[in-house]
């Protein structure tokens, strides 16, 4: 709940699937109102039944952050369903094909820039508009970055920009936010155990040129991180946070 006792708003982008749906069922679980973004609508209103039996309060939108004018009509959507928003979670991701740098198409490079990186921006834009304005004013804005926000893995110029760019945009926004009340955090995430992660259980390339296999984590522990970070007052933040799975190749050589 916020200080006047209305049930608290946040949306999340890629919630359809992987650590955006572990997010926002727990965010509903905690009493928040979920608006559930994502290119899809099908795994959007699957995750709406399971929170509606779990008695949460949830809103699918099917958007495409990459595209303006479909990011505007989500946040019109917000604006007329909800009337606020209290926290954003930029969750919505893509990787580019595992290849060398020379033979990255470019449209595949800019694909990934304009989800990773110019949806965070258009997603944020609008978000801070209405935190600005809304009453009570202020809100929260979550980026997942990602440990490539850190280190690159092998073959992945395209993800790792982006998500060194999301560092950024955190900052950034952490800055201009202030004189309204709206913080900007990040949570670099590794080796949650997801869709998009299980390649790692059957073995990925390092930077010695082996393939291994390498450790996983429940996501659940992401979402508890995300809720942490999200149920701050908004005179604290999590400025930076790194969730990874304790044995993964990140912290140290090799």
């Amino acid at each position: 709940m916020t200080g006047t006792g209305i049930k608290k708003v946040a949306l999340v982008t890629g919630a359809g699937s992987g650590i955006g749906r572990a997010c926002a069922l727990k965010m509903l679980e905690h009493g928040y109102s979920v608006v559930l973004a994502g290119r899809r609508q099908a795994p959007l209103d699957a995750v709406v039944e399971e929170a509606q039996q779990l008695g949460g309060d949830a809103l699918a939108v099917a958007c495409d952050v990459t595209d303006a004018d479909s990011v505007a009509a989500l946040f019109d959507t917000i604006r007329s369903r909800r009337g606020r928003l209290d926290v954003l979670f930029n969750n919505a991701g893509r990787n580019g094909s595992p290849v060398d740098i020379d033979e990255l198409d470019v449209d595949e490079w800019r694909s990934v820039v304009d989800t990773n990186l110019t949806g965070v921006f258009l997603c944020t834009r609008a978000a801070f508009g209405l935190m600005k304005t809304q009453t009570p004013r202020g809100g929260r804005i979550i980026n997942n970055g990602s440990i490539s926000a850190h280190a690159p893995r092998p073959n992945s110029i395209a993800y790792t920009a982006t998500k060194h760019a999301i560092t950024g945009i955190t900052k950034a926004v952490s800055l201009d936010g202030r004189k309204y009340d709206i913080v900007c955090g990040q949570i670099d995430i590794g080796n949650a155990a997801t869709e998009m992660a299980e390649r790692m259980a059957r073995g990925v390339p390092q930077a010695n040129g082996e393939i291994a296999v390498e450790p996983l984590m429940d996501v659940q522990h992401v979402a508890d991180a995300v809720l942490h970070m999200a149920e701050l007052p908004l005179s604290a933040n999590v400025q930076f946070m790194t969730i990874m799975a304790s044995k993964m190749p990140f912290v140290g050589r090799g």
